[in-house]
């Protein structure tokens, strides 16, 4: 029946090319078909759309269907879907043996010898088109939109070959899933605010680690999208090295080289696995992330806001060497680019700067802040975010900016080093770490600055000044494990201090 519609169609003599045909399917069931191509098509060419529009009708179950070609379309229902009786063909005229004694011609006759088209037929051939149209815009930005949501690379690139890359260093599922043996609890090493990291092992004995994005984490496609471009682009010795992605179905994959000494809060934070790292350790650890940072921000060829330093996300290697990781919240910018405001606050608490948790302002100055306060808690021993005194410092930063301020800067000293450690060492990297911290952004080392100071005692260090400070807040409060990872600074109620502390004065945002 198509066959027979796809002819009628095309060899339409009104030059409408189209055409209808109804048939009995079952009782009391009729079949509805339509065939149509646009009118600047000639026979043979609309002949030849059409069939390869109904090529494609062919699906198992369907009881109705439609194929919508840029020049024709074909469709066929169980119920009447076009206007039965604008299509019908007219009656025949009745047997007369002479004409009729009328002068007056025929309206319809007189019609199609001007050219003119009954108003049914007009709908019939209109209405078709325009929902053609309209569907074919539709499924163009559906797929358009798709495509962007799955893997739009493009946006954050500069040169012109790394979608390419990117899809180069694509893994399939099954081999990851092989590799992980599943992602078996028994391979799982580490879990962050995004989801689980597993053990793998390759067919050719590479060792790997896998982080396996939760579904319902807040790192979507973009922060997906954001750390493959990024790490693919980055090539330093303190940064983690991406080895690979995958992306299928609701999986989202990223597979990394494999660090076997996890992370250093592993290692700072435990009370016994604190006695590891020694201070020449920590001060070999300080210097590479200052390295790591300092890449990031001035000698890659891209400038990185990494937005989310803190110790779960450096990495140790086998030689306790620190690698930077998780650049899911990673921003990029111009090269003469200074500073950016979002409305959207993520990060860690105890590690932001105070113009971004307040007023949504980063620049490479945040890190600065958020490396200044991961250097005093290496030196502490201590967590920020978790930190208490009984003798008025609420925070880490106020703690170390009294014990300077009375000139007992070893008091904040994590008690395991003993006496193997350089006092000048240590007092260089308080006295950093003060500076990183300042309220003001602009009396804030550059990264370049820190890794100078870090290497060379001659450099002249300006005096520190009152660190910010911020109130306490329900994260302090929260269960253990939701302290700290991704919170919105939307959500702190703070509560005053009674104590003679300075705080910083807040503005409503």
């Amino acid at each position: 029946m198509m066959d027979e519609i796809a002819n009628l169609a095309a060899k339409e003599n009104d030059g409408k090319k189209f055409a209808t045909k109804e048939a009995n399917f079952s009782s009391p069931e009729k079949l509805y078909t339509l065939a149509q191509c646009t009118p600047d098509l000639s026979d043979s060419s609309c002949y030849r759309c059409l069939r390869a529009a109904i090529g494609n009708l062919l699906g198992v179950g369907s009881r109705g269907r439609r194929v919508l070609l840029p020049s024709c379309n074909v469709r066929y229902e169980l119920y009447p879907f076009y206007n039965v009786t604008a299509v019908a063909p007219p009656p025949p005229p009745p047997v007369r043996l002479s004409p009729p004694p009328s002068s007056q011609p025929d309206p319809t006759t007189s019609d199609r010898g001007k050219g003119g088209i009954a108003s049914g037929v007009i709908v019939a051939i209109v209405v078709p088109i325009a929902v053609s149209v309209l569907l074919f815009i539709f499924c163009f930005c559906w797929l358009r939109r798709r495509a962007s949501q799955k893997f739009n690379v493009a946006q954050d690139m500069t040169d012109g070959n790394e979608i390419s890359t990117a899809e180069s260093l694509q893994y399939q599922l099954t081999s990851i899933q092989v590799a992980t043996t599943n992602f078996s609890a028994d391979n799982e090493i580490g879990e962050g605010g995004f989801g689980v990291v597993y053990k793998g092992i390759l067919p050719n004995g590479q060792e790997i680690a896998v982080k396996r994005l939760s579904r319902n984490s807040g790192q979507g496609a973009q922060e997906f999208k954001n750390e493959i471009v990024l790490i693919a682009k980055l090539q330093h010795r303190n940064l983690v090295r991406l080895l690979g992605y995958c992306f299928e179905g609701e999986e989202k994959l990223l597979v990394y080289e494999f660090v076997p000494n996890k992370s250093l809060d592993y290692f700072l934070f435990d009370p016994e696995k604190q006695q590891l790292l020694n201070w020449s350790r920590r001060y070999k650890i300080i210097g590479g992330i200052a390295r790591g940072l300092l890449y990031l921000h001035e000698d890659s060829r891209l400038r990185v806001i990494h937005r989310d330093l803190k110790a779960s996300n450096i990495l140790l290697d086998a030689d306790m060497n620190p690698k930077i990781s998780d650049f899911g919240m990673a921003r990029i910018f111009e090269i003469d680019q200074s500073e950016e405001i979002t409305n959207r606050i993520v990060g860690t608490y105890g590690y932001m700067s105070p113009e971004y948790a307040m007023h949504g302002q980063y620049s490479v100055k945040s890190d600065v802040f958020s490396f200044g306060v991961l250097l005093l808690e290496i030196i502490s021993g201590k967590k920020n975010s978790s930190f208490y005194q009984s003798d008025g410092a609420e925070d880490l930063l106020s703690y170390v900016w009294k014990n300077w301020r009375d000139g007992t800067p070893l008091n904040i000293m994590d008690p395991t080093f003993g006496e193997s450690y350089s006092r000048n060492e240590v007092i260089q990297c308080i006295h950093i770490g003060l500076l990183c911290v300042q309220d003001d952004v602009n009396q804030r080392p550059t990264m370049e600055s820190v890794v100078l100071m870090l290497n060379s005692y001659s450099v002249t260090k300006p005096a520190p000044q009152q660190p910010a400070f911020f109130f306490r807040s329900r994260t302090e409060m929260l269960p253990k494990g939701l302290e700290s990872d991704q919170y919105s600074t939307s959500n702190s109620i703070p509560l005053l201090s009674e104590n003679e502390v300075s705080i910083t004065e807040l503005h409503p945002r």
